[in-house]
């Protein structure tokens, strides 16, 4: 696994929807936020960068969202959420989403075994679709303490 760390602080503004996490659905329940976001987006006819990102924060909290294109004075119906990680691992997934998890458990204990320590929020950034789940991209960031 070819992790990076990074100590340039990133910031995210991203619009969606958050919820809980019931029964530690974390997938499911990201993926109807994600729906409604993209609802909302489009019904809207919201400019946007077109990349899906998922933020798993405490207490099973999860965020569904979008960066746009524009800065808006009108209200979307989108909740807003700044996320900013000041160091962070980096690590690009390719393959079936079906591994993403498993991805991140490797990045983890990759990480513990190098002395780092893990806190959250947990990033997924999804590149955009294809029907070839060989050449899926997902960026994961993992907040370091």
């Amino acid at each position: 696994m070819s992790l990076e760390i990074i100590n340039t602080p990133l910031i995210l503004n991203i619009y969606g929807f958050s919820g809980i996490a019931i029964n530690k659905d974390y997938s499911g329940t990201a993926f109807k936020l994600m729906d409604k976001m993209w609802q909302t987006v489009k019904s809207k006819k919201l400019k946007n960068k077109g990349l899906n990102i998922w933020v798993y924060e405490e207490d099973h909290r999860v965020f569904a969202g979008v960066e746009l294109s524009d800065i808006l004075d009108q209200d979307t119906g989108l909740e807003q959420t700044r996320i900013t990680l000041l160091k962070y691992a980096y690590y690009k997934h390719v393959g079936s989403y079906n591994l993403i998890k498993r991805a991140g458990q490797n990045m983890t204990n990759e990480l513990k075994n190098k002395g780092y320590e893990t806190m959250l929020p947990y990033i997924e950034i999804y590149g955009h679709w294809t029907n070839d789940e060989t050449k899926l991209e997902t960026e994961l960031l993992m907040s370091l303490k």
